[in-house]
């Protein structure tokens, strides 16, 4: 089987289009890009002081922080696609966390990096492609594991290292370190290398190391102001918004039982101290070799999360909290650097960066573009002024439908497919936390046209064909509701007419 995997990986590196370095490779840099779970863009010790993450803080201190960085598919695995193709889901086919593989002439940024003689590793979670933990193409030195993995060691998890299944030792966040570690200190002085440390952490069910158990036992958590946006007769959001409070996904019923989800983030911020300490061990390792005056080290989340922010939890729709993600880029070797970046990037810009950072040119289109200039303190010329969102209804949790968005600086329109409900518009200028849907205001009507028009036209420029892409259905799914919580969403008054009225086609062209 070894021999097989073998054969066809060289099959595709023969097929596979040309790349050609256009850097010396002792003037390279070297890559170590750490990537977390469901971290939230303002899961961070300076944004947030509910928690500490000194490491992190330093980090951005000394590097640059992309304080507008985006995933285009709120999920584990149609974002970590995206981030190792350049492309969005509708492109790259992973759509869901369940049963999708890559096609077969997918190329990950790694394998390029990889032909250009970059000494490559993979360490942590992969969860893409039926969930194998398989070596995948362009890593050099392999270790994983089949799905979401476990904080705490399980016999029916093993870690598979380089093809060869080991039982985990410890608990994950410290164990996946202690391999990064070891391949770091087995690169040669000479070496250009690209390290992808991919944490389990800080993904559901929390679960912090033994000695973070009782961090921020006193710190008070309180729940977000837009908690209640979605509540009562006068709220504006979609039916499906007010439904979904009382549900897997909602704060009345999360995860069908009655857990509170303050403590609930206080066991996130606390299985977060040990990523915060991992990247410090990491750099240590980075100075000790000699490494850190040209390594570039980049931090990521792969989604974002909800604590009860529109009266939701988890993931998957278009809100701020859940599609933003923490981006930290630190390069020594940047002539300049700003503190911060406004601009808008996402997972999708991640492959063309770390490749024209690493002067690799590839005969390929991507769907995100390189931010090197925003790194080194200029403007990139006709950077992006919107960014679509796309998301695919599940079987198993259907409370969350089909979702096209596109957000731009100012303003943020969602739309969904196959339910009858309304859409979405939010001026995130004065409204940053999008409690105020203004979807029914006559005076949103031309941007709304203009967005709902620039959607379709952004999935045709990027390999889109405006198909749903859809799984098979094996079980009833996480459908239940609370007996005691909230009833089912009334339909909005805007869409209510007596039978005199004149049907209005308001966003017709």
């Amino acid at each position: 089987m070894v021999r097989l995997f073998l054969a066809v990986i060289g099959l595709l590196s023969v097929l596979a289009p040309p790349v050609v370095a256009s850097e010396s490779q002792d003037s390279r840099p070297n890559f170590v890009f750490i990537l977390t779970d469901d971290q939230r863009f303002d899961e961070l010790g300076f944004m947030n002081p509910e928690l500490t993450t000194p490491a992190l803080d330093q980090l951005a201190q000394e590097g640059v922080h992309f304080k507008n960085a985006f995933v285009t598919t709120s999920l584990c695995s149609p974002s970590r696609a995206s981030i190792l193709t350049g492309k969005y889901a509708h492109s790259h086919g992973i759509v869901d966390n369940l049963a999708r593989d890559f096609a077969p002439d997918t190329r990950f940024f790694a394998q390029d990096l990889q032909a250009a003689g970059y000494k490559t590793a993979f360490i942590g979670k992969w969860h893409m492609g039926r969930h194998k933990d398989d070596p995948q193409p362009g890593f050099g030195h392999w270790i994983s594991f089949s799905g979401q993995g476990h904080y705490l060691p399980d016999p029916n998890t093993p870690l598979n290292i380089n093809g060869k299944h080991v039982p985990q030792k410890g608990y994950i966040t410290d164990e996946l370190t202690d391999y990064a570690v070891d391949w770091l200190e087995s690169v040669k002085k000479d070496d250009n290398f690209f390290l992808f440390l991919s944490h389990k952490a800080v993904h559901d069910n929390f679960t912090p190391a033994e000695r973070h158990k009782d961090l921020y036992e006193d710190v008070d958590i309180k729940l977000p102001v837009s908690a209640n946006s979605s509540k009562g007769k006068d709220s504006k959001k979609p039916m499906w918004v007010q439904n979904q409070r009382n549900s897997w996904h909602g704060l009345e019923f999360p995860y069908h039982s009655d857990l509170d989800v303050r403590d609930y983030k206080r066991k996130y911020h606390r299985a977060m101290a040990a990523v915060d300490e991992s990247t410090a061990r990491i750099r240590s390792v980075l100075k000790e070799k000699g490494f850190d005056r040209d390594t570039i080290i980049i931090f990521m989340g792969d989604n974002g999360f909800m604590f009860g922010e529109h009266g939701l939890i988890d993931k998957r729709n278009a809100y701020e909290e859940s599609m933003r993600v923490p981006l930290i880029v630190y390069s020594p070797l940047s002539e300049t650097k700003p503190d911060t970046v406004d601009d808008m990037v996402a997972n999708i810009d991640l492959a063309p960066t770390i490749l024209d950072l690493a002067g690799v040119n590839v005969n390929r289109e991507f769907h995100g573009r390189s931010f090197s200039q925003q790194l080194n303190g200029k403007s990139a010329a006709n950077w992006r002024n919107e960014l679509l969102y796309e998301y695919y209804w599940e079987w198993v949790f259907p409370h969350t439908p089909t979702t096209f968005a596109i957000r731009t600086p100012t303003h943020k329109f969602i739309q969904y497919h196959g339910i009858w409900d309304t859409d979405e518009l939010y001026d995130l200028e004065n409204d940053p936390r999008e409690q105020h849907n203004l979807i029914a205001d006559p005076k949103s009507n031309a941007i709304v046209r203009q967005l709902r028009k620039r959607i379709f036209e952004l999935i045709a420029e990027t390999d889109g064909e405006h198909a749903v892409p859809y799984t098979m259905k094996q079980g009833p799914g996480l459908h239940y509701r609370f007996k005691e919580g909230s009833e089912a969403a009334h339909f909005p008054e805007a869409s209510k007419r007596t039978g005199t009225e004149k049907d209005i086609h308001r966003y017709k062209d």
